[in-house]
């Protein structure tokens, strides 16, 4: 039995590259600092982007994409299927823990300049990936056919159709036609479970190919310095990794088994919209700055269409910080850093607007999560 282990070994070592990925893994380190702790949110943000793969694959065996049939196939599953309701209150968790993990590596790698030379392509297919799994969510949003997803996605594509010059074509290239129906429906699964992966795997192999050929960065203040200590990939920094991961797993599915996913009714294109609809929590702070706007026009432009145009521009930024912010690392505030603070705090409290509900805890988790970035940026000693 050995001695086939060591020939499968050798057949195997003649056409796959792994004597190179052992000798990268053996010699792959990880810089050892008081923030280093922030280098674990890419793996977590991998971790339940893996689960989102997994347990779609599962709901996909029994799902219908038609209006006819999709919110009977997803009662079908929570209700017969074995463990069906688990596994898909599992993807809906998951669905908004890896945008939630992503959204604070995104912020973390901001905060620690971790963008520039030479990991600019790092950050760019990063960003990406990030719009990408947003898109993740407001395609799969609508799959269950519910009433509460039909008019989100209904006001939703109604946003988008208020963009100035590609508005109409953008609305009847979302819905499929000019309402809501089985169209958008087959057209919203057609890109969850095959054009919105196809994109997210490109993007992911480009992502961590870089981050393994450049390495993980240190803050700026640490930069040139001979004694930064570091610890090994393999099996330091992956064995914690692991360690988190099922620690992650076990939230989950704590997560998934006490508050299961509702279903809700089904969608009906004629019953009153519920009343204060509003989208999933990472679109919110977008939702309640149009409400914001008043009605009218200028130019024959909508004023509803300015903050989109602006939440566009935003985002043309985010991707391009690491070209424009070419100077070197200075003593805090930059100016990018005090941007990145200005539109996190208003990103936490138009959302906190938007659901009502500014508790002490939310309070506690907002100032903490703002804090902790800050101290990042400063390395804790007042330099980004």
């Amino acid at each position: 039995m050995a001695g086939r282990g060591v020939r499968l070994a050798a057949w195997l070592g003649e056409r796959l590259p792994l004597q190179f990925l052992r000798e990268q893994a053996e010699h792959k380190t990880v810089p050892v600092h008081r923030t280093s702790v922030f280098y674990f949110l890419g793996g977590m943000t991998l971790f339940f982007f893996v689960v989102q793969v997994a347990t779609g694959i599962l709901l996909m065996l029994y799902y219908r994409p038609s209006a006819d049939e999709a919110f009977e196939s997803v009662e079908f599953i929570m209700t017969t299927v074995a463990f069906g309701w688990l596994v898909r209150s599992i993807h809906s968790w998951s669905a908004n823990l890896v945008i939630f993990f992503a959204l604070l590596h995104l912020a973390t790698v901001y905060f620690m300049k971790a963008y520039r030379a030479p990991r600019e392509i790092t950050w760019v297919t990063g960003c990406l990936l990030f719009f990408v799994l947003l898109a993740f969510g407001f395609s799969g949003y609508l799959l269950p056919w519910n009433q509460l997803a039909f008019f989100a996605t209904k006001v939703g594509t109604d946003i988008a159709g208020s963009v100035p010059f590609v508005g109409e074509w953008l609305l009847r290239f979302l819905r499929g036609g000019d309402r809501v129906g089985g169209g958008t429906l087959s057209r919203f699964y057609g890109w969850h479970v095959a054009i919105l992966p196809a994109i997210a795997t490109l993007l992911l192999g480009i992502h961590l190919a870089q981050v393994q050929r450049q390495g993980m960065s240190v803050p700026p203040e640490l930069e040139g310095r001979d004694a930064v200590r570091s610890m090994k990939f393999f099996p330091d920094f992956l064995l914690r990794d692991l360690f988190g991961w099922i620690l992650a797993l076990g939230v989950l599915a704590a997560l998934a088994a006490l508050f299961p996913w509702e279903l809700g009714e089904k969608a009906d294109p004629f019953a009153p919209a519920y009343a204060n609809i509003r989208p999933e929590w990472y679109f919110v702070f977008m939702f309640e700055t149009l409400k914001l706007v008043p009605g009218g026009s200028i130019a024959g432009i909508e004023f509803e269409a300015i903050p989109i145009l602006l939440f566009g521009g935003v985002g043309g930024l985010l991707i391009a910080v690491p070209f424009l912010d070419r100077r070197p690392a200075r003593r805090w505030p930059s100016g990018f850093s005090v941007a990145g603070l200005l539109a996190l705090g208003y990103a936490v409290g138009m959302t906190a607007q938007g659901y009502r509900s500014w508790t002490p805890v939310y309070a506690v988790l907002a100032t903490g999560i703002v804090l902790g970035i800050l101290r990042v940026g400063t390395g804790g000693r007042g330099r980004a």
